[in-house]
């Protein structure tokens, strides 16, 4: 008669609910365990600059995710043990309120309505309070101090829109996952693009803004699902179309968005504004009103402005294979040839094979310097050490972050490991300069958009103090090994004469940045483009001048 007699008692279940708890606290401790293993090493600020570093976030995503899991399983446990309790007292309490006084009539029917509503129903209390998402919080507040934070984000989005410029990439595209020779599925959202479009506005990025928040509007026009809304979109759209001097489509942009929202904090102030101002300036220029084509806005509508870098048109043209200053006359001064290092004894039986990339400043380029083993030691060697990479501040000489260069980097000494002497070594016996007075071996990684402006190497006459600390003089020479293939990108270019150097996994490309005069050849200018697909590697050694002086004796010229 009662039919709670073969229900699953709450004291077996909490004691279950106990065994789970200690399960998922000891999965934390293993998430934890693992996770600090992978990301002690990790930078918390800007991990966007090296695809290495945010490799080890797909794992940390990955233990979440398994942690989620976890905590959607007890949350259901509990929601069925639960329901299974309701569904028996429903059943219990359509037999007892037939005839209360005939079902309390049997003892064993009273002695159970005493206990359950004394004893089971409060654990059934302690049940319904419990929280399985405490271990799964606990979880996350343990990894949130390895996640990227704002800056990183910022970052990111800035590192895409660097990218959509040196490539001459739409939004559209970038936004469909239609990137040069290929195509995924990591599509952008209205939001994402709206969010891109935000991050450019509030660095007052007028043009970076138009773009994005045009491709939001696009998308949400076309019938996709979005959390932000039209009017949000118009709103800063309009505004940084204002920025960008087309006030006749700002006009036609407020408007649509008072049609769609005529209270709008700002919108009618500002059309009112705008409408007196091109009055203004079509009454001082005796013009009459056109309207605003009706060609929607995208890549090339408008012109993005200036910035601090007088050769950007030529370095990310060369970066898209354009521009290369490669005759047939040049090409036919290129040779290939086997490189002993002036007769050096380790590679008189195994000679380097060497091949001209330019002739006017002499690049070469070694084939097979570094193994894949080779290559994977000093990775390994490098990634708990990358940090944010520096350049070295032409008045103090400290090394320091600059914006123009977007990269992880570290450097490595011959005392690290065998591998590191070795290519030391090797470094020596190709160039027949002594490597004793170079710089440690450092270590670079790219990143999402990684790159390296346009620089010397070298320092120019008016940063005397570049390299005062190291008491080894200039850098007379650059030896750069490429460890990784890149899909797209990432190409090593010389825009005074327009060259461009694409990396190849396992060879390095050498150059001198001073003459033999010890002046600086100023046509030594180069960059590191953009990584649009990939993860480029790539170590390089400075050399300098101190102990070269037998080795390479001074010209008799200026510019010998």
């Amino acid at each position: 008669m009662d039919g709670m007699s073969n229900s699953p008692s709450v004291q077996d279940e909490l004691q279950n609910r106990r065994v789970r708890r200690a399960t998922m606290m000891n999965f934390q401790s293993c998430v934890s365990w693992v996770l600090l293993c992978c990301c002690c090493w990790t930078t918390q600020a800007e991990i966007f600059t090296s695809i290495g570093q945010m490799t080890d976030l797909i794992y940390t995503e990955k233990e979440l995710i398994q942690s989620l899991r976890q905590y959607i399983k007890a949350e259901e446990s509990k929601l069925t043990a639960v329901k299974s309790w309701a569904d028996k007292l429903d059943t219990l309490t359509r037999v007892s309120t037939t005839d209360p006084e005939g079902y309390l009539a049997h003892p064993v029917n009273a002695y159970k309505l005493m206990k359950r509503l004394n004893t089971e129903w409060s654990e059934l209390e302690s049940l319904v309070l419990e929280n399985p998402s405490d271990v799964f919080i606990s979880n996350m507040s343990v990894h949130r101090q390895y996640f990227p934070d704002e800056e990183d984000q910022k970052g990111a989005a800035k590192a895409l829109m660097r990218l959509q410029d040196t490539y001459q990439l739409d939004s559209e595209s970038f936004s469909k996952g239609k990137l040069p020779g290929m195509h995924s599925n990591a599509l952008l959202t209205v939001d994402d693009c709206f969010d891109m479009g935000k991050t450019a506005y509030n660095d007052a990025d007028y043009y970076h803004a138009v773009l994005w928040m045009q491709q939001s509007l696009r998308q949400l026009d076309s019938g996709e699902e979005a959390v932000i809304s039209k009017a949000d979109i118009l709103d800063y759209l309009s505004y940084s179309v204002y920025q960008m001097g087309d006030l006749p489509r700002a006009i036609e942009l407020t408007r649509r968005l008072v049609a769609i929202d005529s209270s709008h904090q700002r919108a009618g102030g500002n059309l009112r504004y705008f409408e007196r101002l091109l009055s203004k300036q079509l009454k001082e220029l005796n013009q009459d009103y056109q309207p605003p084509s009706e060609e929607p806005i995208q890549l090339g509508t408008y012109i993005r402005p200036k910035d601090h870098l007088p050769e950007r048109e030529i370095y990310e043209a060369l970066c898209r294979g354009e521009g290369v200053q490669m005759t047939e006359a040049r090409r036919s001064r290129l040779f290939c040839r086997y490189q002993d290092g002036y007769r050096n004894p380790r590679l008189l039986l195994k000679p380097m094979m060497e091949e001209d990339e330019w002739d006017s400043p002499h690049i070469v380029r070694y084939l097979q310097v570094l193994s894949d083993m080779e290559i994977a030691k000093i990775k390994e060697l490098a990634k708990p050490r990358l940090s944010r990479a520096t350049v070295r501040d032409p008045k103090t000489g400290v090394l320091t972050t600059a914006n123009y260069r977007v990269s992880k980097s570290a450097w490595l000494e011959a005392e690290d490991d065998p591998v590191v002497d070795r290519v030391n070594q090797r470094i020596e016996d190709i160039t027949g300069l002594t490597v004793d007075t170079a710089e440690l071996l450092q270590v670079a990684n790219y990143g999402v958009g990684g790159q390296y402006e346009p620089h010397y190497d070298f320092s120019r006459k008016d940063e005397p103090d570049a390299f005062k600390r190291l008491g080894t003089g200039n850098r007379v020479a650059t030896f750069l090994n490429y460890m990784s293939d890149v899909e797209a990108g990432g190409a090593t270019v010389f825009p005074d004469f327009g060259a461009a150097i694409w990396p190849r996994k396992g060879t390095a490309v050498f150059w001198y940045n001073l003459f033999k005069s010890g002046e600086g050849d100023y046509r030594t200018r180069h960059a590191a483009c953009p990584v649009l697909v990939g993860s480029k590697w790539v170590s390089n050694k400075w050399i300098h001048e101190r102990g070269q002086e037998f080795r390479r004796p001074c010209g008799l010229t200026e510019v010998a």
